[in-house]
Formats: structure tokens, sequence, C-alpha cells
């Protein structure tokens, strides 16, 4: 049993704007509530901050997200979350550097990121062949047929409920004002991320760079050591806040 999927490139564009829509809206809601810490909610990054993140996060898209198909020696461009995640992680930590900067700044970013993760990715499962983000075949119930009327693995839908779990887990523990929530929680996020993106990784057909792993293996290896890497020398100094 496969399940069928309507598909269409044009499904792809609703789908990420209703995703910034809701992670605007969730962003705005946890600070009107005071779901965020009171520090998070009087945070005002500079101008030069916000550039930095915004270069980084935008060449990281689009080299990840075109990388694949340098590799597979087609001409194309493309854009991923992945990528724009460790670009703009770059970026903000080159400036904190030549700033001085120590603390954590990502604990606003938590929310609209999972949240815009977590819907973004069934707008490139409804995409379909076009997107470029789909899984390798599969027998498994829950598979689904797209366009090419191949039964593949809906990895899209793997991240999306994983990336849920997450957000779960994160709210209840922002509301409990739990350490590593307060403290930091971007990193917690960024590690669970680049570990369950890790995986899926090995489902779909994307060219490889050091066999098995594809170039988004890397960026998520990278992910992942960036988050443990700076808990294990900041972490011990984020205390929690109101």
């Amino acid at each position: 049993m496969t399940i069928a999927l309507p598909t269409s490139a044009l499904l792809h564009l609703p789908f990420e704007a209703l995703a910034w829509a809701c992670a605007v809206g969730a962003a705005w809601l946890a600070n009107r509530t005071g779901l965020t810490p009171a520090d998070w909610r009087q945070q005002t990054p500079p101008g030069a901050y916000l550039l930095c993140l915004a270069i980084g996060a935008i060449l990281g898209a689009y080299i990840a997200g075109t990388l694949p198909d340098i590799l597979r020696g087609q001409i194309g461009l493309g854009h991923s979350i992945a990528g724009a995640l460790l670009g703009g992680i770059i970026g903000v930590e080159l400036y904190k550097h030549f700033t001085g900067m120590t603390r954590s700044t990502g604990g606003n970013f938590v929310l609209p990121l999972t949240v815009g993760i977590v819907i973004g990715r069934w707008g490139c499962l409804f995409a379909g062949m076009a997107d470029q983000t789909f899984g390798t075949p599969s027998d498994l119930p829950w598979a689904v047929m797209l366009e090419d009327g191949i039964a593949r693995h809906p990895v899209q839908a793997y991240e999306s409920l994983a990336m849920l779990a997450f957000l779960i887990v994160f709210l209840i523990a922002l509301h409990q004002r739990a350490r590593w929530a307060v403290g930091y929680g971007f990193q917690v996020m960024v590690i669970y991320y680049g570990t369950q993106r890790f995986i899926w990784e090995f489902l779909k057909p994307y060219p490889t760079v050091i066999d098995p792993l594809n170039s988004f293996h890397l960026i998520c290896a990278a992910l992942v050591i960036y988050g443990l890497g700076w808990i294990a020398f900041n972490g011990t100094k984020e205390a929690p806040h109101a």
C-alpha cells in the first residue's frame, strides 16, 4: 500500500509563505504571553548583527542548495534551510568574535525556526520531484507515490514530525524555565536538527561527497559539532532567567 500524493511545484510557495507567517506569529505570541524570558524580549540586535546573520544565511542557503546539482553535473540554483542555518551561525559568530560578544543570542530564533521547518517541509513534500528533496524508493505502508510513479520515503514528513516533537518538548521546557531551554536552547535545537537531518539524508538520492555521506551530511555534522562545542565551552556560564 502506498499513498498517492497530489503534487505541484506551485505548492511550495504557499507553504513557504504559511511557514514564514506562522514562524513570525509564534515568536510574537511567545513574547506577548511572556513565555519567553524577559531578557530575550529586551534584546534588540544591532543592525550589523542582523546584516551578518542575513548575509550568512543567504549565502549558506544557496551554496548548500546548489551544491548537489553541481555534483550531478547540472546547472541549477537551489536553497537549503540546513545551509541557511549553518551560514547564519557563521555570520553571527564572526560578528560576535569581532565585537567581543560572548552571550548566546539565539534564544529568540528557536521557536520561529522550528515552526517554520515543521510547516515548510510539507511544502517540499507536496512540491514533488521538482523540489529535489524527495526520498529513496520504499515499500513501507506510508510510502508516497510522487509524479514519477515510484513509492518513496516521505522524508520531508519525517523531518517535520521530528521537529514537531522537539517543538513540544521545547515549549514545555521553556514554560518550566528549564536551564537548557533558557540558557542554550538554540544550541540544543541545532544539535537536534542536525542529528535528525543527518539520519534522513541516508534516505535521499543525493550524490555522495565521502561515500556514503552527501554534502548535507557534512553540513549537519558541522551543526552538531558547533552545538556541542558551544555548550561545552559556554553552557555552564548561561544561567536561567525569569
